[in-house]
């Protein structure tokens, strides 16, 4: 990702780098992403922060959220719910289903379950 975009000394730097983590491993991990998926990846995570801070702005106003005057909700409303359904846009588009692990070998199995020692005191094929 573009790490520049990011600032990973901020509490919220590192809580969305996590969150990027999160995301990539459900998607298989770094190395199962293609070029166009790690550019999307990096959109969403900008996309992500985007909409978390207009939330917390909506949130921490202590006025109301409709104009009386006009009877209608703030503008901003409608520029964060298009937010909101750029990033569901985003998230659909690379995958809403976790990546299905590779399955291990019976000696990988073997080795996690009993340790590498099982296997080398000749439990199993090579």
């Amino acid at each position: 990702m573009g790490d520049r975009a990011v600032d990973g000394r901020t509490r919220v730097g590192r809580a969305l780098l996590a969150w990027r983590e999160d995301l990539v491993a459900d998607l298989g991990g770094t190395d199962a992403l293609s070029t166009q998926r790690a550019l999307l990846v990096d959109v969403i995570v900008r996309q992500k922060l985007l909409l978390d801070s207009v939330d917390a702005w909506l949130l921490s106003r202590a006025e109301s959220l409709v104009d009386d005057e006009k009877r209608a909700l703030l503008p901003v409303l409608v520029q964060r719910q298009a937010l909101a359904d750029g990033l569901a846009r985003y998230l659909s588009t690379i995958g809403l289903d976790r990546a299905k692990p590779e399955p291990a070998s019976f000696r990988d199995y073997i080795e996690t379950k009993y340790g590498a020692r099982a296997t080398e005191a000749g439990g199993g094929p090579a």
